[in-house]
């Protein structure tokens, strides 16, 4: 499975938005209302690869490397959850976004919940993807923590196959392509520093100050979607549960047979959910066994 021929016959725009001095690699595609995808920790916009055409029928789809990672500029400090929400609404306000659909990944649902609780005006309808920031397990955050830094330090593509096995169910989806984006990403000079400050959400007194609240989550006013999976590394089915039990206009979805990354182990699936919620529509449970 290639990644960039997924893209091979959509118009798209690649390049670079100055968001409050700090250079991001932006894509863009379709038009409608601005949807905006945020990805996981050490990943980057092409988290989303699978996603953007179907989406992009409907919307505006933005995708961006998060500040540190991908191609987008690596500050010289540890990234916490301020930063990634400032980050957000400069890029935001650099493409004249002034309100948008949300749909983030992991530590990307982590940025969009607190970004929805804090500033509810910018923020329609918000679709949590095996989202961070509820839970702070010390063998998960070890586990993330050390194949990320290995990944960079020792640098080579079987290492960096090791970490994206971790997000997948069926490892069989992480093909060379995938591998190849990734490595190169990491070997970027200087992308150890930027991984340590990527990876400090992981130091447990960090995270522990960073973490979602029960009353971040019930002041979201957005209409969520909870999607979590039957095999997520990071957390059992009962966190995604918690989300949905705690945010006020939430329901959740489960999909099998997935990993960290059901956008792109099951795509179809999780585009049909998008974009039935997106719309409105009624999302069905069924549809996810």
């Amino acid at each position: 499975m290639a990644l960039w021929p997924e893209l091979a016959d959509l118009e798209f725009t690649l390049w670079y938005v100055n968001a409050a001095g700090v250079r991001t690699r932006c894509l863009a595609a379709g038009s409608g209302e601005p949807l905006i995808l945020l990805h996981g920790a050490g990943g980057h916009l092409e988290t989303y690869v699978r996603n953007i055409k179907p989406l992009a029928a409907y919307y505006r789809v933005f995708a961006f490397d998060m500040l540190g990672h991908g191609y987008t500029d690596k500050p010289d400090y540890d990234y916490e959850l301020p930063h990634y929400v400032r980050h957000t609404l400069d890029v935001m306000d650099a493409l004249g976004v002034k309100r948008a659909h949300f749909s983030g990944e992991s530590l990307g649902g982590w940025v969009a919940a607190k970004l929805a609780a804090a500033h509810p005006e910018r923020v329609n309808r918000l679709v949590l993807n095996t989202a961070g920031g509820l839970t702070a397990d010390p063998a998960v955050m070890d586990r993330l923590r050390t194949l990320s830094l290995k990944a960079v330090a020792e640098a080579n593509r079987d290492n960096v196959r090791t970490r994206l096995e971790w997000l997948m169910h069926d490892k069989k989806m992480v093909t060379d392509d995938l591998v190849e984006s990734r490595y190169r990403i990491y070997t970027q000079p200087g992308f150890l520093k930027a991984m340590e400050h990527i990876m400090c959400l992981q130091i447990m007194d960090i995270r522990r100050r960073s973490m979602l609240t029960d009353d971040e989550l019930r002041s979201i006013e957005a209409p969520s979607l909870v999607i979590w999976t039957s095999h997520d590394p990071s957390g059992a089915v009962e966190v995604g549960e918690r989300f949905a039990r705690t945010i006020p206009d939430a329901r959740l979805v489960v999909m099998q047979d997935c990993g960290h990354w059901p956008q792109f182990e099951n795509a179809p699936l999780f585009n049909r959910l998008m974009l039935d919620f997106l719309a409105g529509r009624e999302v069905e449970v069924a549809a996810a066994e």
